[in-house]
């Protein structure tokens, strides 16, 4: 049963292509949903799918990709998120 999830994550995460790893990351795992830079610096992850594709994801947004330096990822009211495309993770 598919579940949504929504992640902020701080550090350095905006301008060391966090948002197009995250993509690259959820894609193959069949989930929806985004990566969007917040103006606060941080950046947002709404994902949409089966629970341990869930997980995975969960797992690599702990350090994302090699020039990014995550301090805290926290998970956060999926509700508050923006809309999701049907079949497609898309960046902002």
């Amino acid at each position: 049963m598919a579940e949504t999830r929504r992640w902020l994550i701080s550090g350095r995460v905006q301008g060391v292509f966090f948002r197009e790893s995250t993509r690259r990351q959820a894609e193959p795992l069949g989930l929806t949903g985004y990566a969007i830079n917040l103006d606060d610096g941080r950046v947002e992850v709404l994902a949409q799918g089966e629970p341990a594709a869930l997980d995975s994801l969960a797992d690599w947004l702990t350090s994302g990709p090699p020039a990014a330096r995550v301090d805290q990822l926290t998970e956060a009211d999926p509700a508050r998120g923006h809309p999701l495309k049907p079949n497609h993770f898309y960046t902002r």
